[in-house]
């Protein structure tokens, strides 16, 4: 996925929305291995915002590090909207911070099935709202992107980010209707 050379990466857009908000963020990364959270931190000054990010490439690593339950890797498997939000709220909870983001996909070459084939992706970003407020909230996304192993994980992750900016500034702006 090229990027506009005029437009400011996606990486440095969010990393200013969540400073402006005070917020933070940690990642759990399967599909990209590590990526999204290697490009966090090419901003500089990224570490007021962002905690760690986690690679939870293995079933095992997942329920181990984010407490993903065994029920929903049975019933979904690894690459599934459940498991995608499991391991966003678990990311979220165990570092403590606003943001909780999870990438978990197929990014070939092999893999693929027809149910799901190389490409796919669930995207989980979870929000943790104040205490007692009930204003908690996790929303997947479901792609399936085309490209070699590489292109995919780098759209997956630059998605991801996307993908938490645009909560981020529904958070901010609750009664704007622009959804572009």
């Amino acid at each position: 996925m090229a990027q506009d050379p005029d437009e400011t990466p996606i990486e440095e857009r969010l990393g200013d929305a969540l400073r402006a908000t005070d917020a933070t963020i940690a990642v759990a990364e399967s599909c990209t291995g590590g990526l999204v959270g290697s490009l966090l931190t090419n901003v500089p000054g990224s570490s007021d915002y962002f905690d760690r990010s986690l690679v939870t490439y293995s079933s095992r690593a997942k329920r181990a590090l984010l407490a993903v339950p065994r029920e929903d890797l049975d019933a979904h498997g690894a690459v599934s909207a459940p498991v995608a939000r499991a391991m966003a709220r678990g990311v979220r909870d165990t570092a403590d911070t606003t943001w909780g983001l999870s990438t978990t996909g197929i990014a070939g070459p092999d893999g693929g099935t027809e149910e799901k084939p190389v490409g796919t992706v669930h995207i989980g970003v979870a929000y943790a709202g104040a205490w007692g407020t009930g204003d908690s909230v996790t929303a997947t996304e479901h792609h399936v992107f085309e490209g070699s192993r590489r292109e995919v994980k780098e759209t997956i992750a630059r998605r991801a980010l996307g993908a938490v900016r645009e909560r981020l500034d529904e958070r901010r702006n609750p009664n704007s209707n622009d959804t572009a």
